[in-house]
């Protein structure tokens, strides 16, 4: 692995840390922090196919 690569997996899992931090705070169950997850990529998805398709 570069130097790059050890970098960004680091800041990867403090992300995810904080992620689940957040939703810990909050009092979130993993069901409901996975489908929000799930309808969070979905609007990532979509929005990424209009782009795609306008270009």
């Amino acid at each position: 692995m570069s130097e790059h690569q050890i970098v960004s997996l680091i800041s990867l899992v403090g992300f995810l840390i904080l992620i689940a931090s957040g939703f810990r705070s909050h009092n979130l169950s993993w069901k409901r922090g996975l489908y929000m997850a799930g309808l969070w990529a979905g609007i990532f998805a979509v929005v990424m196919l209009f782009i795609d398709a306008v270009n």
